[in-house]
């Protein structure tokens, strides 16, 4: 593994810090007027998924992690685990709901999902970054109704809950953004 200075800090690279496997989300150089230019940090444990922040000094010295992102179709949820296969070698793997976490409300079978790996550890489940899904269950919408107009709930065929436009009804399939988990557009 190599080492590693304040210099080399970026979002997304896996470092060791403090001798835990972490993921650097946020890292700001900083050069004040006086005294030492140091990095403001934001990052992630991988084993605990808890967030910290912390200001490292010019000498500070780290321990890469090696990271690794599988795309893997996710075949389904069987209560205890959700299974994920590798579409090379065929291997199917159960991950925890844990690990799945929020993302779980977007997850459709047969989507390719890309899992995330910190020194062969899976610490992450990314569903796609938009879904194709139908509308199961929302209250009418009527003529007249404009995208310009409110929002209404509406349950999407994985169970999530989200905002659509007054527009919409039950049985039409629509885009959803899993990030913030908003309506994007008709299908």
């Amino acid at each position: 593994m190599a080492t590693l200075s304040i210099n080399d800090l970026k979002a997304g690279l896996g470092v060791n810090i403090k001798g835990k496997d972490c993921v650097i989300l946020e890292a700001q150089h900083v050069k004040p007027g006086k005294g030492n230019t140091y990095v403001r940090t934001k990052y992630r444990d991988i084993r605990t998924g808890r967030v910290n922040e912390e200001n490292f000094q010019q000498s500070a010295k780290f321990e890469s992690v090696n990271m690794q992102t599988r795309e893997m179709q996710y075949l389904y949820n069987d209560g205890d685990a959700y299974w994920f296969m590798d579409m090379e070698s065929f291997e199917q793997i159960p991950v925890e709901k844990d690990l799945v976490g929020e993302n779980e409300k977007f997850l459709k079978e047969n989507d390719t999902c890309l899992l995330q790996y910190a020194n062969d550890v899976l610490y992450a489940v990314q569903p796609p970054t938009f879904v194709e899904v139908e509308i199961t269950e929302t209250d009418p919408g009527f003529k007249g109704d404009t995208v310009q107009g409110g929002t209404k709930p509406a349950t999407i065929e994985t169970g999530a809950v989200i905002q659509v436009p007054m527009y919409l009804n039950q049985g039409e399939k629509i885009k959803v953004d899993t990030r913030d988990g908003k309506f994007v557009s008709r299908v």
